[in-house]
């Protein structure tokens, strides 16, 4: 059980000081999360503490490749516009 940050990373630093297992690593082109010492914060916080503190959306992701902040989950602008109804139905 390993969380990993995938490219969209902009090496901001926010994560690298909380997590508590000393996963979170500086590389480029950008972080990475060593899965050896990676707990995904169990047992430690309510949630990654990384994933809490990352500004970007999308870029950490669980074992299945499920990001844990998806895209419209930080800004609450959906990804995927909702379908409009159309102007012509009930004439």
């Amino acid at each position: 059980m390993a969380l990993e940050i995938i490219e969209g990373c902009v090496n901001c630093w926010a994560c690298l000081p909380l997590c508590p297992n000393e996963a979170i690593r500086e590389a480029r082109p950008h972080f990475e999360i060593d899965p050896l010492r990676c707990s995904e914060c169990v047992e430690a916080y309510a949630e990654p503490q990384c994933a809490a503190i990352c500004p970007v959306e999308g870029v950490i992701v669980d074992e299945l490749g499920m990001p844990l902040n998806p895209p419209g989950s930080l800004t609450g602008i959906p990804s995927v516009p909702p379908p409009q109804a159309s102007l012509q139905e009930g004439h």
